[in-house]
């Protein structure tokens, strides 16, 4: 997915006509009306530099999902550690995915864009594209949390069942388990193809989702709260699960004999550490627009929208602005939370406190005694 830019709002002019009789003031004042009432469904033109930002967005996802997708496939032919490859069986896929969720649904709000967007008064009449890209965006969006949930769900497993972990996990579930998870997802997307919901154009005209603001009916309201719910049900999931995680390795780390191996933890530490920077990627990109298309269309079918509907539009265009950034985000977690990059900052921060250590070392309390004496003895 791409995120959108800022447009430039500009409306077309209607020319009041004015007659010398009485009836004139009520003309100009019907014409007024007019104007106030088209300010609401105003049509944008993209601008320049708003193209140029969304190219560079679309460049940015996929050459970031490239160098990650290159470090994961390298890192799997390599490892010999069968919970290490699962693991990174689930990231590689998750990766895959992300580039896929960013060049299609991306392709085709660059299209909309260079076409000028759709005027407002189409957005309820939603073709074959809209409904494409519309589905997509809910089958990207769903993938990427119930991967990160059953990740987070695999390694809890392994860090405080190690032994129920090697019987139960093994690469052909982990292929069947990404199956299921691509299938639910593609399930949740095509519902509206059963009259289960719609989807239509959002504001500012390019881009689609599920209807949220507009004419929604019980459909539309129980489409939103099923992809809200399953989206900020996985990322609670995710959250228990690292969670447990991460406290049992640090208990782990504290039990700890001095001089015990303790190696063979040094990848589920890593591992976690990943799992934590997509964790928190996915709720900071993803939280704001289940949580505004959750209230949006609460909001709309309870018809209490009002004068609050140009907030709450730009609340939709704020959240799936940040739900695009979790495309770019996650294949960084893995570049840059890698066993050897952590080693590396580890140093370079060890080195730094060894150099204070050393500096401050010097104006310790017993150099002042050290010199006084000398001044004493002269």
């Amino acid at each position: 997915m791409l995120a959108l830019s800022h447009y430039n709002s500009s409306v077309s002019p209607l020319l009041p006509r004015f007659s010398n009789d009485s009836g004139g003031k009520v003309e100009a004042r019907v014409v007024v009306e007019g104007l106030s009432q088209q300010g609401n469904h105003t049509f944008v033109q993209p601008t320049t530099s708003g193209i140029i930002v969304v190219i560079l967005s679309m460049t940015l996802g996929i050459i970031s999902n490239i160098v990650a997708l290159f470090i994961l496939a390298n890192a799997y032919s390599l490892q010999r550690r069968r919970t290490k490859a699962t693991f990174l069986l689930f990231a590689s896929s998750l990766v895959v995915t992300d580039f896929i969720g960013h060049v299609i649904p991306g392709a085709l709000v660059l299209r909309l864009y260079l076409s000028g967007g759709v005027h407002p008064e189409d957005f309820n009449d939603s073709d074959g594209m809209c409904q494409f890209l519309g589905g997509s965006m809910v089958f990207f969006g769903l993938c990427p949390l119930f991967m990160g949930s059953a990740m987070a769900a695999e390694r809890c497993l392994g860090v405080t069942k190690p032994l129920l972990h090697s019987s139960l996990v093994t690469k052909t579930r982990t292929k069947i388990c990404l199956s299921v998870i691509w299938l639910a997802a593609l399930c949740v997307a095509m519902l509206p193809c059963f009259q289960l919901g719609s989807y239509t154009y959002q504001d500012p005209g390019t881009w689609c989702f599920i209807k949220v603001l507009s004419d929604t009916r019980e459909v539309d309201l129980a489409f939103v709260v099923l992809f809200s719910g399953l989206g900020l049900t996985s990322l609670a999931v995710a959250l228990v699960c690292n969670t447990i995680s991460g406290v049992t390795l640090v208990l782990a780390r504290l039990r700890r004999q001095p001089g015990s191996h303790h190696s063979a933890k040094s990848h589920d530490i890593e591992m976690v550490v990943q799992l934590v920077g997509i964790m928190v990627t996915s709720c900071i990109c993803w939280s704001p627009l289940l949580i505004f298309g959750l209230m949006s269309v609460i909001r709309s079918y309870a018809g209490s929208t009002g004068e609050d509907l140009s907030s709450y539009k730009t609340l939709m265009v704020m959240g799936v602005r940040l739900a695009t950034w979790n495309q770019i985000l996650d294949p960084w977690v893995y570049i840059l939370l890698r066993r050897t990059v952590l080693r590396k900052i580890y140093l370079i921060a060890k080195c730094q406190a060894g150099l204070r250590g050393n500096i401050s070392g010097r104006w310790e309390p017993t150099s002042f005694h050290s010199s006084e004496k000398k001044v004493n003895q002269v």
